[in-house]
C-alpha cells in the first residue's frame, strides 16, 4: 500500500499585488497586438460591470487559485476570429469562440509569464467560452479582483482576474 504525502518542495501561495492591474493591462494588449493585430485602447470611460455576450474564463491553479476572464460581444468575437483566422471564419459559428477562447489563454499565459513568482508555478486550465449575456458568475469567497476596460475598435470589452485570497 502507498501513502501520498505532500511534497516539502511545494511552493506557498504567491499574495495579491495592486501593480498586477498594468501587468494585466499590458498583457492584454500585447497579446491582442500579437494575434489580432489591432492594439486595444484602455477604456476608461467604461467602468460599469462587464456586458456583452462572450465570455472566455481560463482557470488558474498552483501558486496563484483564481480565473482570467475576456468578455465582450459577439461582434467583437466575430471579429476577432476573422482577423485571427481569416475572412472564412466569419461563416463558421466556432470560429468566433474559438478565437475568444485561444485570446483569454494568450492574456492569461502572458500574463502570469510576467510574474517571476507565478511563470512556472502556476497552471492554466483550458479555456471555456460563455455565449449569452444574462447570467452571473460567482466564486468562492475570499476574493479580489482587477478589472480592465478596454476598447477595440469602438467596441467595449473586459479583461479580469479574479484571485482566491
Amino acid at each position: 500500500m502507498s501513502t501520498v504525502t505532500k511534497s516539502s518542495t511545494s511552493r506557498p501561495g504567491v499574495s495579491f499585488d495592486a501593480s498586477w492591474k498594468s501587468i494585466l493591462e499590458c498583457a492584454a494588449i500585447e497579446v491582442f497586438e500579437m494575434m489580432v493585430g489591432v492594439r486595444p485602447e484602455l477604456n476608461s470611460a467604461n467602468i460599469g460591470e462587464p456586458a456583452g455576450e462572450q465570455t472566455a474564463m481560463v482557470g488558474m491553479a498552483g501558486a496563484l487559485c483564481g480565473m482570467t476572464t475576456l468578455r465582450c460581444t459577439r461582434t467583437a468575437s466575430a471579429r476577432f476570429a476573422t482577423l485571427m483566422l481569416g475572412d472564412a471564419a466569419a461563416s463558421e459559428p466556432s470560429s468566433s469562440s474559438d478565437a475568444l477562447g485561444e485570446l483569454c489563454n494568450m492574456v492569461a499565459g502572458n500574463f502570469k509569464s510576467k510574474i517571476s513568482t507565478l511563470a512556472d508555478h502556476c497552471m492554466l486550465s483550458v479555456p471555456t467560452v460563455i455565449t449569452g449575456a444574462d447570467y452571473s458568475m460567482e466564486t468562492s469567497e475570499p476574493t479580489v479582483g482587477i478589472l480592465v476596460p478596454l476598447l477595440f475598435e469602438g467596441q467595449p470589452m473586459w479583461v479580469s482576474l479574479i484571485i482566491h485570497t
